[in-house]
């Protein structure tokens, strides 16, 4: 099992400003790294709504949080769907919401649904904890997409600059037999990218992974619909605090900000995003490409 580290722990939360006695929603609670420390900050008199969609990594977060005593509600599901959430527990507004975009530690290593490509695990790629036949997986993605969509998403969702050419190969691959698992999808792109790439710290296949996982979860789409409704619940003065791994989502967060500024919405507070310190980057090598945006409702 991988140990997770929470990444710009303090200055996440910290960013927010929290107020004793306040109420936040943390859209990606995860092992409740961020949350502990919030719950420290708004005292037990504060409330925390911990959402996620992987059902296990719930339990844990909330096993966590609810050893400080503050007021928590855990909730099984994706942050688009914070709205509901909230209304079903009839708060109307926050002081705050965060959202830490990464994988954890145990999502990439000990999760059994294909995110690692040391291992050979089912191609779900699904953050949901049990998908049903009706779900998207990487499975369908990597069997059943047309080459020229296979590519597109590459591209796109990867930025990888070889995606016409793993696109290809996967498609050659699958006429032969269905690819059934993770390690056997990372050993195609392996096998096809140029051997300089294959030497890099970085595995060839990351960009490839990460450009199905998205797709999978409807990464892109959830973050414009969740930033949208933490937003419009936001009391005056509450801020927003969202990290990113990858340029896509990065991008993402910093246009809905501006967006938001332009329309005298949001205040943004980071002018430039926060990344890592040379501390954290010694002491956990995978926080090197977060990237921290914070806003504040006007």
């Amino acid at each position: 099992m991988g140990i997770h580290k929470t990444v710009l722990l303090h200055e996440t939360v910290e960013g927010l400003n929290p107020r004793i006695g306040g109420v936040y929603i943390d859209g990606t609670l995860n092992e409740g790294g961020h949350s502990k420390l919030l719950a420290k900050l708004i005292e037990k008199k504060g409330t925390i709504i911990g959402m996620d969609a992987d059902k296990e990594a719930l339990k844990k977060g909330e096993s966590e949080v609810k050893k400080t005593g503050v007021n928590f509600y855990g909730v099984n599901d994706n942050f688009r769907n914070l709205d509901k959430a909230l209304e079903k527990l009839k708060i109307k507004e926050i002081d705050g919401a965060l959202f830490d975009l990464g994988l954890s530690s145990d999502q990439l290593e000990d999760s059994g649904r294909g995110f690692s490509f040391k291992k050979a695990e089912p191609l779900l790629m699904t953050f949901k904890s049990d998908p049903t036949e009706k779900d998207l997986t990487a499975y369908d993605v990597v069997n059943n997409f047309e080459q020229e969509n296979l590519e597109a998403i590459i591209r796109f969702y990867g930025g990888e600059n070889i995606a016409g050419r793993i696109a290809r190969a996967i498609v050659e691959a699958r006429r032969k037999a269905p690819i059934k698992d993770s390690k056997e999808l990372a050993e195609i792109i392996y096998n096809v990218v140029p051997a300089k790439f294959r030497k890099m710290k970085i595995h060839p296949a990351t960009k490839t992974f990460q450009a199905i996982r998205v797709v999978v979860n409807d990464e892109i789409e959830s973050l414009k619909e969740g930033l949208e409704k933490a937003v419009d619940r936001l009391s005056k003065g509450g801020r927003i605090s969202v990290i990113s791994f990858e340029s896509l989502s990065d991008g993402t967060v910093k246009r809905f900000m501006k967006e938001k500024a332009l329309e005298k919405k949001l205040s943004i507070i980071t002018k430039k995003p926060i990344t890592p310190s040379d501390e954290e980057l010694k002491e956990n090598p995978r926080s090197r490409s977060a990237k921290l945006r914070i806003a504040e409702k006007i």
